[in-house]
């Protein structure tokens, strides 16, 4: 009888948002018209006070009934939910600076730890106090910063609150985050109405009084739903990042783009996920769907890792929705960037990028384990290792996105492509070690040296990975009866560094050796390209690399310097150009009709 009773939050939810539409108090509370919003109309930010109350006479019309007993924990939990309703209505009356606001969410966040909800899968309260607080805080503002669409952020949280309640009922949790999920979503189903109207603009909007309470709800849900060290798997530590996985997307997308445009994080703006969307051609309703259901794929998989029980399952599927996720945020990313979406060739080809490295980072890690145990290895060792692999693999794709090796194309790698690669391997490794350690403590008989043996084989496999594409693409040319041309650069300077990396982005050039007097460089790779020779000793360069072309970047150089390069090709019957850069032809020139 648990779940009926909580339910009398969405006719009371209705009620209240349908009684203050039609009072002043819609007047007192409506939004002034903002160019940095989606909308620019005013509406009545009436909507949290419903959500509000849905989930406060939900909540408390079961412990009335008695299904549910009063404990410290329940009383902890809405009394920051209530600190952050009232935070939130006081912001949408007038509004509330940024260290006012985060004030109330530190406060909210102090109070639902102190009363029995906590990071059980962190055993150090060291560690476990400042991670609850981080996780708190920020779902409060993920879901403030996601309201910036009709019906988004009412959309996303009911999903998220029916699958903490489905999880809560499969796995026989407390009842106290049941009845809290099933109240948050009869709120919030009260308020949708009124809000998600496809084809017609929103009635009200819920404003902070109703994304801080939902995000701190759900945020609070995901530490009542976690277990502990002793009973972690796969699935209970990434249950809660699946369910919420979109709306920690959305404000980690927006966040990095704002702090590269050197724009608050707090201010409004038209960069968000949906927003994005809609600039492909979805209609708004459509980008709502798109991403709840997008959403709903999530948490469906996160129940049915915990259902299954299988925790060779669970990693496989935990490694799949990771490549997925980095796939569309890196697809959201170009769609800010570039207005427009690329070529869906392009997208394939990221697509594949992204499951490849997933492949190799597996395969690494599993290597890496039958390298160091010699087989599958004991019951914990087995254990430790599949919990260890997804957090390997998600720190990794973000280190990889973080180095830029998803920016450019692997046909085109370079030496320091390979530079970056081994530092974001070596970077996440360190971070998916630190993560394990805190939460999972002494990994017992399994030994430390596999992360060690990991870096290696995965440095050695990614690095291989990107200029293998670039041999191959060598290889059929060949094949195909393609001559590659042979390029000998005569300048080490920036002419002749762009010049090369111009070339090794051409078909059927390469770059053999540059020619340059500096004394420094004699004898040195830049950019992978060695110097071989001086002016003064062309002749020597010319019969060790057999160019085909020598192209001269140094043209404004005295004639003395440049005679002999220009005799020396003649007498080999080398190709000789001169490549000079022009950077400050006047428009006119160019654009006249001659």
């Amino acid at each position: 009888m648990t779940t009926p009773i909580a339910l009398v939050g969405f006719p009371a939810a209705a009620i209240a948002v349908w009684s203050l539409l039609h009072s002043p108090v819609a007047r007192r509370l409506g939004s002034a018209p903002d160019a940095t919003r989606w909308r620019a109309s005013a509406t009545p930010l009436v909507g949290g006070i419903g959500i509000y109350t849905g989930l406060a006479i939900g909540l408390w019309a079961t412990v009335a009934a008695g299904p549910l007993t009063y404990t410290t924990q329940l009383g902890g939990l809405f009394a920051g939910a209530s600190l952050l309703f009232l935070a939130g209505l006081i912001d949408d009356l007038r509004s509330l600076p940024p260290a006012a606001k985060l004030a109330a969410q530190l406060g909210a966040a102090a109070t639902v730890l102190a009363t029995g909800t906590r990071v059980e899968i962190v055993s150090s309260p060291w560690i476990a106090i400042p991670l609850g607080v981080v996780w708190v805080v920020g779902m409060t503002n993920a879901f403030n910063l996601l309201d910036n669409m009709d019906g988004l952020a009412g959309s996303l949280a009911v999903i998220a609150a029916a699958f903490f309640a489905c999880d809560a009922w499969l796995q026989h949790e407390p009842r106290l985050v049941l009845v809290l999920a099933v109240a948050l979503a009869a709120g919030l189903l009260g308020f949708l109405p009124f809000n998600l109207r496809p084809g017609k603009r929103a009635l009200v909007w819920m404003g902070d009084s109703g994304s801080q309470v939902i995000g701190f709800t759900l945020a609070s849900l995901g530490l009542a739903s976690s277990y502990t060290v002793a009973s972690s798997t796969v699935a209970t530590l990434v249950l809660p990042m699946l369910v919420l996985a979109v709306p920690i997307l959305d404000t980690t997308l927006v966040t990095v783009v704002r702090l590269l445009e050197g724009r608050p994080v707090s201010q409004g703006g038209r960069d968000h996920s949906s927003h994005r969307l809609v600039s492909l051609g979805v209609s708004e309703t459509g980008a709502v769907v798109l991403l709840a259901l997008v959403s709903t794929a999530l948490g469906a998989t996160s129940l049915a890792y915990e259902a299954f029980g299988n925790g060779r399952v669970a990693t496989i599927g935990v490694l799949v929705s990771f490549a997925l996720l980095v796939q569309f945020g890196s697809f959201l990313a170009d769609l800010g960037r570039q207005g427009a979406p690329r070529r869906s060739l392009i997208y394939t080809r990221r697509l594949a990028e992204v499951v490849v490295d997933g492949a190799l980072v597996s395969a690494s890690f599993l290597a890496a384990y039958l390298l160091r145990f010699n087989g599958v290895g004991t019951p914990n060792q087995r254990h430790y290792f599949l919990l260890t692999l997804p957090v390997l693999l998600l720190s990794r794709y973000i280190a990889l996105l973080a180095f830029g090796m998803y920016a450019g194309v692997w046909r085109y790698a370079s030496a320091r492509d390979a530079l970056r690669a081994s530092a974001a391997v070596v970077v996440s490794e360190v971070a998916a070690v630190g993560v394990i350690a805190i939460t999972q403590g002494p990994p017992g008989d399994f030994s430390r040296s596999v992360f060690v043996i990991d870096v290696l084989v995965c440095t050695v496999a990614i690095v291989a990975a990107r200029f293998a594409e670039r041999a191959i693409v060598l290889l059929v040319e060949i094949a195909r009866g393609h001559r590659v041309r042979r390029v000998l650069i005569v300048g080490a300077g920036r002419t002749g560094r762009s010049l090369l990396r111009e070339l090794r982005e051409t078909p059927g050039e390469r770059v053999v050796g540059f020619v340059d007097d500096a004394p420094g460089l004699r004898g040195r790779r830049i950019n992978g390209t060695k110097v071989i020779a001086s002016l003064a000793t062309i002749d020597r360069a010319l019969e060790r690399s057999h160019p085909d072309v020598v192209f001269v970047t140094i043209p404004n150089a005295p004639h003395e310097r440049l005679h002999p390069v220009v005799t020396a090709c003649a007498r080999r019957e080398t190709d000789c150009r001169f490549v000079r850069r022009d950077v400050d032809l006047d428009p006119h020139v160019i654009l006249t009709p001659s």
